[in-house]
């Protein structure tokens, strides 16, 4: 299958690739450094990290490697506040929602693979009214992206094969993943991609550069089937 013909089913990332999340978890890693007595950082310098999870999050919060005997503990304050948070200024990405509808009624399956615990992506996917075919999160398999089973696990639940799904990611493990599982490797730059990020040798078959676009292009492939 070419990165332009019609995928059968669409597999997305969440954070950064669906769903605008950057906000609230700006917000809870801001609570975080508030409760160290710290002044708010700014929401760009956040924004870049939230791709890279909580562990991330608190190294740049409070400056604390991973191994730091505190940071266990930080990490579970942030977590905490972002489950407080978590779906209050989220949005789906424009044109993704449309064109979920029209996926949906063409009676296409469609799902969500994402490194996020499950404890706060059911919760965010709930609020914002998505209704995914299969969501496949970090603790529900024993190996996550940039491995190839989530991939292939979500493949199986919509009954389709890789080599008919498109999968959807603004990350390099996304690309990795899709590359591994045999599907279609789209990566997205509007996602939470540093600046300094090497985009050259990611695996993608295919690149968008705003949401709109990505809607668009499947939008004019459902049309011309």
């Amino acid at each position: 299958m070419t990165p332009y013909t019609l995928p059968k089913a669409l597999l997305f990332d969440l954070d950064g690739t669906l769903v605008d999340t950057a906000p609230d978890l700006a917000e809870a890693t801001n609570r975080l450094r508030e409760h160290h007595g710290m002044e708010r950082l700014p929401y760009p310098v956040i924004r870049a990290q939230v791709s890279n999870g909580g562990s991330a999050l608190v190294t740049l919060a409070l400056d604390l490697a991973s191994d730091h005997p505190q940071h266990a503990g930080a990490r579970q304050y942030l977590l905490d506040r972002y489950a407080e948070v978590v779906a209050d200024n989220s949005r789906v990405y424009p044109g993704l929602a449309d064109l979920i509808a029209r996926w949906e009624a063409e009676t296409r399956g469609w799902g969500i693979v994402t490194n996020k615990p499950r404890a706060y992506a059911e919760p965010l996917i709930e609020a914002l009214s998505l209704r995914p075919g299969v969501l496949v999160c970090a603790d529900d398999l024993a190996v996550r992206k940039p491995e190839p089973e989530p991939l292939w696990f979500a493949a199986r639940r919509l009954d389709v094969k890789p080599e008919e799904c498109w999968y959807v990611g603004d990350h390099r493990r996304d690309m990795e993943a899709a590359e591994r599982a045999g599907m279609t490797a789209i990566a997205v730059r509007y996602g939470y991609i540093p600046a300094e990020e090497p985009l050259g040798d990611w695996p993608a078959q295919r690149w968008f550069d705003t949401s709109e676009s990505l809607a668009d292009e499947l939008l004019a492939l459902l049309a011309s089937r």
